[in-house]
């Protein structure tokens, strides 16, 4: 039987969230497939969460994204979660039903891969230790997804050590802790270098970080994407690495949510890109 109703509505929930650019995003791939939808901002303070999601059956809506700072809450509010999503103990994606229930999944993991891929298209998750900055959401969506793809080891530095330690105790000895203070000694030999920590983005200090001891041919991400280019990717360029910026995790994490929801897998094309660039400074 056909569906009575095929319009569908989705968005994305956080607070705030008029900065995402996922509306614009969605809405161009509604448009590119002539698909009858739309995908809105949808500002929810903290507190009011569990309220919003068991709402989204009841407004029609076919799901939503998540982002700061509900992702963990929603993983614990939703009725069934993916392997990844348990594992990361946070999602971006809720799926809703044809009963009602919510499903979540987490894809940021899935983007991070898929942009490394982009700006380096060998890449390999076993080619050498990797070198993350940071232990909060970002890292552990960059951690769990590079165990994952067979990353040997894994050299996690925060500026406060005991959050770190939190995060390795979680997911074994691949993943070893060191202090801040060692943080570019420990670039010597890696194969990647990923930065999840805010320092970069616009309005914040630049990350403090030498990278004489990086190898030449070592990838370095930012998963910050406001700027494109930060002073960390800059100087990687300067030296010869190759570098990927935060936009393709956004990009390529939005690619099987909206499959989820309207039924096409999208592409990301270089208009597309293009149009998101121009609205970031």
């Amino acid at each position: 039987m056909s569906d009575p109703n095929p319009f569908r509505t989705a968005g994305i929930v956080g607070w705030p969230v008029a900065h995402s650019r996922s509306p614009m995003l969605h809405g161009w791939w509604l448009e590119a497939y002539c698909i009858p939808g739309v995908y809105l901002p949808l500002p929810v303070q903290p507190g009011r969460l569990e309220a919003a999601l068991r709402g989204l059956p009841a407004l029609g809506f076919a799901g939503c994204n998540i982002t700061i700072p509900h992702k963990e809450e929603a993983a614990r509010l939703v009725d069934r979660l993916d392997p990844v999503g348990q594992r990361m103990g946070a999602i971006n994606l809720i799926v809703v039903q044809p009963d009602g229930s919510l499903s979540g999944f987490n894809k940021d993991g899935y983007g991070f891969i898929e942009n490394l891929r982009d700006g380096k298209p060998h890449w390999r998750g076993d080619a050498g230790p990797a070198v993350v900055l940071g232990a909060g959401g970002g890292a552990r969506s960059v951690v769990v997804s590079l165990l994952d793809e067979g990353t040997p080891e894994i050299r996690l530095a925060n500026r406060t050590r005991a959050r770190a330690e939190q995060l390795a105790a979680e997911f074994g000895p691949t993943v070893r802790v060191l202090d801040w203070a060692e943080r570019a000694t420990a670039l010597a030999g890696a194969a990647l270098l990923v930065n999840t920590t805010d320092q970069g983005m616009t309005g914040r200090p630049a990350l403090d970080l030498r990278l004489d001891d990086l190898p030449g041919d070592a990838l370095v991400c930012d998963i910050v994407y406001n700027p494109l280019q930060t002073p960390l990717l800059m100087a990687a360029q300067a030296r010869g690495n190759p570098t990927v910026n935060g936009l393709g995790m956004l990009l390529h994490q939005a690619r099987p949510a909206f499959e989820a929801w309207f039924g096409v897998r999208p592409d990301i094309t270089p208009e597309l890109r293009a149009a998101i660039e121009a609205t970031i400074g």
